[in-house]
């Protein structure tokens, strides 16, 4: 069963889509920044070199997944139309060359992200910027076409919620992750070399992380459509109002995670 359905009718399959392509394409870049990480032990900044693609193929495998899924339980009128055509191509293109950049730096064992050191790597920071807010731009275009589209087999919570979700990835993402993009680094304060870090996730346990907060405001997009799909398999009639009810919580929740790592206090903290 499909993680989108609501006890609603069956979607006819069809010639994969942009977004069932681009999430083939993700993993497979994930199955090789993890098969090359074993026979590159090099570093960057005591980090594996190989670590930042494979995180973001991940993200990229997530989002792409997530895009295709919605998508599938669109009308065909808005699945073969062109807004949802044209957010593809930028998509992936912002998605290839974000991933192309930071494979070329990773195999160099050179830092993609803040990596202003020469004038190329200041241009390609930049580009990689305009290539996030379009990401997220057509995340939220995605929402607001769920929203719109009235024969699309969503249920009325799990269309809230993919349109508050996508809105609230949009806006917070934009917000958080724009400060990021300008503050040089993920720390708020100073985290030493060797200081500890919260298992896996790798964020700072002894000062304030924007990292949080940032993975907070990706997810919406996932965790309020899951939240929509519960209450309308629960059959409630408030299952609107419901999820509206889960985004503003989220919300605060993503910015109370902000407003925490500005203060320079770690989420979890370990030192």
């Amino acid at each position: 069963m499909s993680l989108l359905d609501a006890n609603l009718p069956a979607v006819r399959a069809e010639t994969p889509s942009q977004f069932q392509v681009l999430t083939v394409v993700s993993a497979i870049l994930l199955a090789v920044s993890v098969a090359w990480g074993f026979v590159d032990a090099r570093l960057i900044d005591g980090v594996p070199v190989w670590l930042k693609p494979l995180k973001f193929s991940l993200s990229f495998v997530v989002l792409f997944w997530t895009m295709a899924l919605v998508e599938t339980r669109l009308s065909q009128g808005w699945r073969e139309g062109w807004t949802l055509r044209i957010t593809g191509w930028v998509m992936a293109a912002a998605f290839l060359s974000e991933m192309a950049y930071m494979i070329y730096q990773a195999a160099r064992a050179e830092a993609s992200h803040f990596n202003l050191s020469t004038p190329f790597h200041e241009a390609m920071y930049t580009v990689m910027g305009v290539g996030a807010v379009s990401l997220i731009a057509g995340v939220a275009v995605m929402g607001r076409v769920a929203r719109r589209d009235g024969e699309a087999a969503l249920g009325p919570g799990l269309r809230e919620g993919v349109w508050l979700g996508f809105l609230i990835t949009f806006g917070l993402t934009f917000i958080v992750a724009g400060y990021l993009s300008n503050s040089g680094g993920h720390f708020v304060g100073l985290h030493p070399e060797g200081a500890p870090t919260v298992p896996l996730m790798g964020w700072s346990g002894v000062t304030g992380d924007l990292r949080p907060a940032h993975f907070a405001s990706i997810h919406a997009m996932q965790a309020l459509p899951l939240l929509g799909l519960w209450l309308d398999r629960r059959g409630g009639a408030t299952a609107v109002r419901g999820v509206r009810i889960g985004a503003a919580a989220y919300a605060v929740l993503t910015l109370a995670l902000f407003g925490q790592a500005l203060m320079g206090i770690p989420l979890i903290p370990l030192g």
